[in-house]
């Protein structure tokens, strides 16, 4: 299966390298490497290389392995990516396979898990093409194809990746074993027979039929995350739903590829675990440390000096640094677990818009910022957590603060607008980077120059505030032009009477 395979690897540790190729090259594939991701692009965009199979080293210098991936899917989104990840990094390798990439292994690797990760895809890469062989034939039904194309059973029925192919009337006409065993199908066979008979899933049999329902001049392609049967969470599973459709653009049928995600949902599900124990364990520790150190601030532990004072004053603001981050922390690990929103009622955005400006005032008085809040006639009000909704535009309120200009301007506005309770946080500060937008809202990502760099911050807010906006059914975006201020706009939808 691996002979003859056209293999890249994009790695800046040449013993890396070097020891795909050899492990590799013995299989027959035919391997070149590069040391990094600009080399690699130039090869595919530019140079007009093509290859089956990608190796890609997430963490390299000059572009990472994240900027090569989007890169690469902006152009071929058939391109086989399995990426090359140590340990520490597996959440990245993760958030590479929620992008498009394949598979992923860790550094360190034996010859025996390279071999395996890379047969899978290359099998893979086999079965893109003969999917598109079977568009390309003309008069005849896949019903056909099933029975005279040998070769292309005996490629699917080795596959990891479950494989269902049904006719134009929803009846199954082809499937690999993995199919059967993913959907946990027991009453074989069941060529011929209704999707709908066969498989427990209700929103697998929709897309299929929304698939054959589609337009003729259409292509509908849905992927979507399902478990074998309604209420079961034991497996989970990626299913990608299409048309097949002959030159004509007629719908022949549809083809749905399954694939296992379950151990990338314990993986996430683990990481989640973890953060959130980690976090609990060490807040009321350093809670505790900052209460003794007001308390010696404040002298009833006895006189201290001036300087002695400044230390203290210092030390209590890393441990609320500290305290900030595990709290954001905790803000994360409940946005993934879903119970981000605790308790909904109606209330008066106003009002909580109120109370995050005046506690964020000091903090712009100090810095000569003039913030200004302003409503546009009556607001209606919205079903939100009062608490989210607190934290998410003192947060906003506090970043126009902090980025903005000494003697700058914040301006915040509320207005109805359509179904929904508009406001804008208007800064006149330093701006955001075009390239930085897109990645504004990612955990953990901060605009990195000269006016940012004493700027304390997690890069955890904004993709909380999108977090908890979201949950509430809403939207948050950003507008900002390189020196002249940013406006970010939350609409959140109104009370239903």
């Amino acid at each position: 299966m691996l002979k003859d395979a056209n293999i890249l690897v994009i790695d800046d540790e040449a013993v890396i390298r070097d020891g795909c190729s050899r492990i590799l090259t013995k299989e027959g594939c035919r391997v070149k490497g590069v040391e990094n991701g600009e080399a690699g692009l130039d090869l595919i965009t530019n140079k007009g290389e093509s290859f089956d199979i990608l190796l890609l080293d997430l963490m390299m210098p000059g572009i990472s392995g994240m900027e090569v991936l989007d890169a690469l899917y902006s152009i071929d989104q058939t391109l086989i990516v399995i990426v090359i990840t140590g340990y520490a990094t597996v959440e990245s390798a993760v958030e590479a396979m929620k992008k498009g990439a394949y598979d992923f292994i860790a550094k360190p690797f034996t010859p025996d898990q390279l071999r395996i990760v890379v047969r899978r895809g290359v099998e893979k890469r086999v079965l893109q093409r003969e999917a598109e062989n079977l568009r390309k034939e003309r008069e005849k039904s896949l019903k056909d194809i099933a029975y005279e194309k040998s070769r292309i059973s005996t490629i699917i029925n080795c596959m990891v990746d479950g494989v269902l192919v049904t006719d134009r009337d929803s009846q199954i006409v082809l499937h690999n074993p993995a199919a059967t065993r993913l959907l946990e199908i027991e009453n074989l066979p069941i060529i011929n027979k209704s999707l709908c008979q066969c498989v427990k899933n209700e929103y697998l049999v929709k897309a299929v039929a929304t698939t054959l329902s589609t337009e003729r001049s259409k292509y509908l392609e849905i992927s979507q995350e399902i478990t074998p049967c309604e209420g079961s969470a034991r497996v989970f599973l990626r299913a990608d739903t299409a048309p097949v459709l002959n030159e004509d653009g007629e719908i022949m049928g549809s083809v749905t590829v399954l694939h296992d995600i379950t151990q990338e949902k314990e993986l996430n599900q683990m990481k989640s675990d973890f953060l959130t124990m980690v976090s609990h364990e060490l807040r009321a520790p350093i809670s505790a440390i900052q209460q003794q150190l007001s308390v010696i601030e404040g002298g009833m532990a006895g006189l201290i000096t001036e300087k002695q004072g400044k230390m203290l004053i210092r030390a209590k603001e890393r441990t609320k640094g500290l305290l900030d981050l595990i709290n954001d922390l905790l803000n994360v690990s409940s946005i993934d677990s879903g119970i981000v929103v605790q308790h909904k009622e109606s209330i008066v955005l106003k009002e909580i818009v109120e109370r995050a400006y005046q506690l964020m005032e000091p903090e712009a008085e100090v810095r000569g910022i003039k913030m200004r809040l302003e409503t546009s006639g009556p607001l209606p009000p919205v079903n939100a957590d009062r608490e989210n909704m607190e934290e998410v535009f003192t947060n906003l309120i506090s970043n126009a603060i902090k980025y903005n200009v000494e003697g700058g301007g914040v301006v915040i506005t509320l207005r109805s607008e359509g179904e929904f309770v508009r406001t804008d946080v208007t800064d006149t500060g330093i701006g955001i980077p075009e390239k930085d937008l897109p990645r504004i809202f990612d955990r953990f990502y901060r605009v990195k120059d000269s006016q940012t760099r004493t700027v304390i911050g997690t890069g955890l807010g904004l993709s909380i505030a999108k977090g908890i906006v979201e949950a509430h059914h809403g939207t948050i975006n950003i507008k900002s032009e390189e020196g002249k201020g940013t406006t970010v706009t939350v609409l959140l939808p109104k009370a239903s009477e």
